[in-house]
């Protein structure tokens, strides 16, 4: 079984709100999986379907093949973007009393829960109330409560809401240990610069729909136009300009460069090369700065609700 988990045509209706059009999406294993989508999309109402919050109008999730049971909710973290600690709770009293809900022996919580209060050197918040931390602070303790228990899959939404870099670089290694010890890691934010970094899979949501979902290698590949950012040194630079223009399809650049280059994008046809540009701008001028144009995850997902008008 390739996927952990699979979502198959989920409808779910609020009155006369459509907030989930048949939905599908599938999940692989021990995989870093982006759900992506403009505020409204859907997102969170799958999510809420996936850990048992709501249930869909129609359509079925699968967990590990099977279809999805209430028993299995043992096996899935949910750190959702509205964080629910208890405010007038103690710390160290509030995280036995969750990981014990999720299965966990008093001995065996309280084992782990040393092990993580250790490794975020947050131990002398034991007896501190939650509503004496900072915003930070019970961010890092309720991602402490929602991996405690081990679980195969995790749900992540906004996870670096509230952190500084630092802290936001410490959740982003765990969140990879975590990945390459085994667990399955479904992963929503807006923040483009995360997916980028994270993940390995995505589907974007929009108006309710699917719009596109797969490896993100494989969704670059598509998305990218044959066009490449290019640096050029020569003194006569209008007539260079005035020759690249009546070959090419080129519009202006904007990147760092230590000389006086002509900045461009210069984009070919499906029957030209990269050599072939190369060849031609080499008898023309020296380069400096060569560098094919790769769609990132924001060019992708703004390209993608765009043509979903």
């Amino acid at each position: 079984m390739k996927n952990l988990l699979e979502a198959e045509n989920v409808v779910k209706v609020f009155g006369q709100f459509k907030a989930l059009d048949n939905v599908s999406i599938q999940v692989p294993k021990e995989s870093i999986f982006g759900l992506l989508g403009p505020n409204g999309a859907g997102k969170t109402t799958l999510l809420r379907i996936i850990n048992q919050i709501t249930l869909p109008d129609s359509g079925l999730v699968l967990f590990n093949g099977k279809k999805l049971e209430p028993n299995d909710v043992h096996h899935i973290g949910y750190l959702p973007e509205e964080r629910g600690l208890y405010k007038r709770m103690k710390v160290g009293e509030q995280a036995m009393y969750l990981a014990q809900l999720k299965g966990l022996s008093k001995t065996e919580a309280k084992k782990r829960i040393n092990y993580w209060f250790d490794k975020f050197e947050i131990g002398a918040w034991w007896n501190k109330k939650v509503e004496e931390l900072s915003k930070g602070m019970a961010q890092k303790l309720q991602f402490i409560i929602t991996v405690l228990h081990e679980p195969k899959l995790l749900i992540f939404d906004e996870p670096f809401s509230g952190f500084d870099p630092i802290n936001a670089n410490l959740i982003k290694d765990e969140i990879l240990n975590l990945k390459e010890k085994g667990a399955t890691i479904i992963f929503s934010t807006h923040r483009m610069e995360s997916v980028e970094e994270l993940c390995e899979h995505i589907a974007l949501l929009d108006k309710a729909n699917k719009v596109l979902e797969g490896k993100l290698v494989d969704i670059k590949k598509q998305f990218k136009t044959n066009t490449y950012e290019v640096g050029l040194s020569i003194k006569n630079k209008s007539k260079l300009l005035k020759d690249l223009k009546a070959r090419f399809v080129i519009t202006p650049a904007n990147f760092k460069s230590l000389e006086d280059d002509l900045k461009l994008n210069i984009k070919l046809q499906s029957n030209e090369s990269s050599t072939d540009l190369i060849k031609y701008l080499n008898s023309k001028a020296d380069i400096n700065h060569y560098l094919e144009v790769i769609p990132s995850v924001s060019d992708i997902f703004i390209q993608a609700v765009n043509q979903n008008e």
